[in-house]
């Protein structure tokens, strides 16, 4: 198969869909691969590491597009990037369609085969793909709402892990999936005293046996968040429903019952975000203040560490991406459930059901395309 990996072009981005270790498992199975020029620069991966795996090196992104059966990227394709996108190729990267219509439609106009990494789903409902991306973005919250919490960024002026003499900051995690239970694993680390919820007793009663004495569980409904937000300095919202647009934990009207220079970090901006006011910020302009609140919102936030994000993506994303290269995308699928729960959009005919909702758009059954 000829696979594709184009510069990613999205603001402030600087991961790469595939290391030069990738690519020559990929080559030495006999497979073709095209990387775009300077594609890898951003990660700590020069043009000519990927020669030596045995790459080809082409200098434009037209080219990449222009020659692949697969590409193979870290972010969603971009306004740019939609006439670039061929019937029948297959593209394997985030999408994250049910949070931006736009690209749902153009995607499903394009006649493509999009297999999203994050609705790859393995048999105990854990999301391999999204993992990795989640371990470091659950981290960089804490790193992020830590930097925020600082007076000369407008936040409280407060010490995530305090001091002698001193309480330590309170964080409030919500949702104890991989970036709740990351977010609560360096906050707990930096000695703040952190709260995370979650509606699984299951998951809540797993988390109280692994996490250290500073992180409490409680069960989340509207009242405790309430109850919550008055008096925690650090709020993580760290909620995913796969496929689907997160639900809006924290609504408007709550910002006022939260202190002034509380900052929230909404890890699930990327998916529609579970706080009502927040909305997708970049690296280069992170945060913006409501009511004294201070959102720190940015989509693709594993996008600031890009060596450590590229390494880690690319020890998931491989193994599927390798069945998908020996077997093409529909018998990969047929013989993998896991990759099969990734297809979003076949031919113009959206076959996950949470984007079909999302949008209103006709549902097609996935075993309808193959």
């Amino acid at each position: 198969m000829i696979i594709g990996v184009p510069k990613e072009i999205k603001q402030s981005e600087n991961r790469v869909a595939l290391t030069p270790a990738g690519a020559l498992e990929f080559t030495k199975r006999g497979h073709t691969v095209y990387v775009q020029s300077t594609a890898g620069v951003g990660s700590g991966f020069e043009d000519s590491e990927y020669v030596e795996a045995g790459a080809k090196i082409l200098p434009t992104i037209e080219e990449v597009y222009g020659i692949a059966e697969m590409i193979i990227k870290v972010k969603e394709p971009i306004e740019k990037e939609y006439s670039l996108v061929k019937p029948n190729q297959l593209l394997f990267t985030y999408f994250h369609f049910a949070s931006y219509e736009p690209l749902t439609k153009a995607m499903i106009n394009s006649n493509a085969v999009c297999l999203a990494y994050e609705t790859v789903e393995a048999s105990d409902r854990s999301l391999p793909l999204l993992v990795p991306m989640s371990e470091v973005a659950g981290r960089m919250a804490i790193q992020q709402g830590a930097k925020y919490l600082e007076k000369p960024q407008k936040g409280r002026g407060v010490l995530l892990g305090g001091v002698p003499g001193v309480p330590p900051a309170k964080v409030l995690v919500l949702g104890g999936g991989v970036v709740g239970t990351q977010a609560a694993k360096m906050a707990a680390g930096l000695g703040a005293m952190v709260t995370i919820l979650d509606v699984s007793l299951k998951r809540l009663r797993y988390l109280s046996d692994v996490m250290p004495a500073n992180v409490i569980t409680m069960y989340s409904n509207e009242l405790t968040i309430r109850r919550l937000i008055k008096n925690h300095d650090l709020i993580v919202g760290a909620v995913l429903i796969p496929g689907a647009k997160a639900p809006s934990l924290i609504t408007r009207d709550m910002l006022k019952e939260m202190r002034s220079g509380t900052v929230i970090v909404d890890v699930a901006v990327d998916q529609g975000g579970c706080i009502e006011t927040c909305k997708p910020t970049t690296h280069d302009d992170p945060v913006f203040i409501i009511d004294d609140v201070v959102h720190y919102c940015v989509a693709n936030m594993p996008g600031a560490v890009p060596y450590t994000s590229t390494v880690a993506l690319t020890n998931a994303t491989l193994p599927y991406a390798l069945q998908l290269a020996e077997k093409g995308w529909k018998k990969a699928c047929q013989d993998n459930q896991e990759l099969k729960m990734g297809l979003n959009v076949v031919n113009g005919k959206v076959v996950y059901q949470g984007v079909s909702e999302a949008f209103n758009l006709p549902y097609t059954p996935v075993e309808d395309v193959l």
